[in-house]
């Protein structure tokens, strides 16, 4: 098993050049068949987690997403990034007390959101913002583990979906010392060109969807990470949804045919 040490250098190198996809597990099963895969490195889900204890996105406590750090990162071999939200809190200290905290549990980086979860207020204002990105900054490095850090700007997931903000934004947050970021909800290849232009030369994540661009598209326009989010959780839901209408209202079992065997789901969890 790699050290921790050993995970967050290659999670380091994997962002110097190319571009890599990031899939996102949402519990230790998910994981671990997607470490098979050849993947180079993982990163959890916010929204698939959430769902795995039955709740909406944002409803974890900052125990349980500790707790479920721990777990992925000691499942699987590979780099794993963290989707912790919004540092579940919001003044910067406490960001930061709290980032500190994840450095803890071995993953190689984690990424913090500026959304609020208020409606009518959903972006952080921008000074406040960018100084939880600074707080996040400053316990990773007196953590002294370089935890890769990711900094996202929500606006176009949120309702505010202004490209100039977001740019002004996530250059703040290159300035405040973010290593990475991250727009999610950009649907046109421009937008995205635009956001790589303007942060260069740090590394920009890109989150599926944007005009069906495929790896090779988006390799081309300088994104160095592309992650799938909730998206492979949402696929496993919709199968078993699927089926499960399946029976309830026609009273066959065809879908389940689609599934994994026994033996092969048995099969690949055997250490």
């Amino acid at each position: 098993m790699p050290t921790n040490h050993d995970r967050r250098r290659e999670f380091r190198r994997l962002h110097q050049s190319g571009c890599f996809v990031l899939p996102n597990p949402w519990d230790l099963g998910s994981a671990r068949l997607l470490a098979q895969l050849g993947f180079p490195a993982l990163a959890t889900t916010s929204a698939g987690f959430a769902w795995s204890l039955g709740r909406p996105d944002n409803h974890v406590t900052l125990d349980e997403a500790l707790a479920h750090l721990r777990s992925i990162v000691g499942a699987v071999e590979l780099p794993v990034n963290a989707d912790f939200e919004g540092g579940f809190a919001e003044e910067p200290a406490a960001v930061g007390a709290n980032v500190l905290l994840a450095t803890g549990t071995g993953v190689a980086g984690l990424s913090i959101e500026d959304s609020t979860g208020d409606p009518s207020r959903p972006l952080y204002d921008f000074d406040l913002a960018v100084e939880r990105v600074r707080a996040a900054r400053s316990a990773i490095d007196v953590s002294g583990t370089e935890v890769l850090l990711t900094a996202r700007s929500e606006g176009f997931i949120v309702g505010r979906p202004d490209l100039s903000e977001t740019i002004r934004r996530l250059t703040a947050y290159a300035e405040a010392g973010a290593d990475c970021l991250y727009a999610p909800g950009l649907r046109t290849t421009s937008a995205i060109a635009a956001v790589v232009s303007a942060v260069a030369p740090r590394p920009v994540n890109v989150l599926i969807g944007a005009e069906g661009a495929g790896v090779s598209e988006l390799e081309a326009m300088g994104v160095r990470r592309i992650s799938v989010g909730g998206a492979l959780a949402r696929v496993a839901y919709g199968a078993l949804l699927e089926a499960a209408r399946e029976i309830a209202q026609r009273g066959t079992f065809t879908a389940l045919a689609l599934g994994m065997t026994f033996d092969e789901l048995n099969g690949a969890f055997v250490r």
